[in-house]
């Protein structure tokens, strides 16, 4: 085992590793973001580092999906359990941690530790995932102030655009695929 990793560490070059290492932090911040500082204050914040480390050191494994997961649970023991406010500054930034988690991981999962990378195709990838961020913190927030117009109707109408967006998004991804 300690010979693989030594093996791994002397033929890896600095492409896959930021990128790993980019999973790592964006993991731990979304995972910092959803738990409450109470949970964070003690030894769990140690779980929380080592939870992110593997999934930025192995995110070929199931092990993101558990990091993602774990956040997401923070976040709703966070709301429920220590009746921490829903704040949207909070939501954007853990739904933008996820989706930047999950984004690097699948470019991490596909880079060999040797493999040399232009600094081009990082960038490219790095702005779209930064390019779907921005864009859906403004829908949100576009799409919130247009629910507090409808008076009772809030959630119904959040709800409704929230089901026409990703209708629309399924079906120009569908478009697209077609034309291919």
């Amino acid at each position: 085992m300690i010979d693989r990793v030594a093996h791994v560490l002397s033929r890896a070059t600095a492409g896959p590793l930021l990128v790993r290492a980019g999973v790592f932090a964006v993991a731990l911040a979304a995972l910092v973001v959803a738990y409450p500082a109470e949970m964070r204050a003690g030894y769990f914040t140690g779980v929380l580092v080592i939870l992110a480390a593997v999934a930025g050191v192995l995110p070929r494994s199931p092990l993101v999906t558990v990091a993602i997961l774990a956040a997401v649970a923070g976040w709703v023991i966070s709301t429920i359990w220590y009746d921490d406010p829903v704040e949207l500054w909070r939501l954007i930034a853990l739904a933008s941690f996820l989706y930047l988690t999950h984004s690097l991981a699948a470019l991490a999962a596909l880079l060999p530790y040797d493999a040399y990378i232009p600094a081009e195709v990082t960038v490219r990838w790095l702005s779209r995932a930064l390019a779907v961020v921005l864009g859906s913190a403004v829908l949100t927030v576009l799409l919130l102030s247009a629910a507090n117009q409808g008076g009772d109707r809030d959630l119904l109408v959040a709800a409704l655009a929230g089901l026409a967006v990703a209708l629309g998004a399924t079906g120009l991804l569908a478009w697209l695929l077609r034309r291919r």
